[in-house]
């Protein structure tokens, strides 16, 4: 169930006491890998339903497996997908990750898309996973819904931009920047160049009063968010597992560098 149903503090109200979190993005359907992150003493994990297999059954699994370890699950849903919102929630995700959010008007859809009104515009039903299948009222299940996490995706130079405007919209909690969607709208130019933007967009979130969230590839870069004041850390766990499957792999044959198998670094990013 969500966090609130399960007595535990939600993210959103751990973000506003001034918590820094830190969670695990999984494109890889595994039950296991939810479980081992709640094991390992993570905040939350993220699913990945753009990306990753939106399935809602498979979902329900992952989520069953994150209630069983006291860990929140964040999901992220394609570009306006309120259908699959919706049903995210009904199944007792803590909240969205919504991608390409170029605009406070597109910010105002995701948000929309994750309450009940006057908030929003999500379907109300007490009788789904989140509701605890009709068994809890109306009115306890509307005030568990406003715990409901929203993060915005801003990957693009025009949404670094107008990134105070997506901020300070009302019912979004976080920014992500997602850097690899960010470098190809910008045709891939030099890393200063990305790094510039997203500096920009960090800042314009904080001015906001809102959470920056950022996807890291490793403790490094995991230190390095929490210098630049990233409040939702977020490992990639495709990074995390191929480096070190790679190093497991070991050096190439003779000269002691990597073998033919190594492959070079993706942008981080979801």
């Amino acid at each position: 169930m969500t966090a609130a149903h399960a007595g535990r503090r939600s993210l959103k109200a751990r973000l506003a006491a001034g918590e820094r979190l830190y969670g695990a993005l999984l494109r890889l359907p595994s039950e296991t890998l939810v479980e081992m992150a709640g094991v390992a003493g993570l905040d939350y994990v993220v699913i990945d339903c753009e990306h990753g297999p939106a399935d809602t059954a498979m979902l329900q699994h992952h989520l069953t497996a994150a209630a069983a370890r006291g860990i929140d699950v964040l999901v992220r849903v394609g570009t306006s997908e309120p259908a699959l919102a919706l049903r995210c929630l009904d199944l007792g995700a803590a909240g969205l990750v919504h991608p390409h959010v170029d605009s406070a008007q597109d910010a105002r859809r995701a948000v929309a898309s994750a309450h009940y009104p006057p908030l929003g515009t999500r379907g109300f039903a007490t009788y789904s996973r989140a509701g605890r299948f009709g068994t809890v009222s109306a009115a306890d299940h509307l005030s568990a819904s406003r715990e409901t996490l929203v993060v915005a995706m801003i990957e693009t130079e025009r949404a670094c931009a107008a990134a105070g405007d997506i901020a300070g919209t009302r019912g979004v909690d976080a920014v992500l920047v997602g850097p690899a969607d960010l470098a190809a709208d910008c045709s891939f130019p030099g890393q200063e160049v990305i790094d510039a933007l997203v500096a920009t967009a960090h800042r314009a979130t904080r001015e906001a009063g809102r959470a920056v969230m950022t996807i890291v590839p490793g403790a490094e870069g995991a230190r390095a968010a929490e210098r630049a004041g990233a409040q939702l850390v977020l490992y990639n766990m495709a990074h995390v597992l191929m480096d070190t499957f790679r190093s497991l792999a070991g050096p190439g044959p003779g000269d002691g560098t990597a073998g033919p198998r190594d492959t070079a670094r993706p942008l981080d990013g979801p």
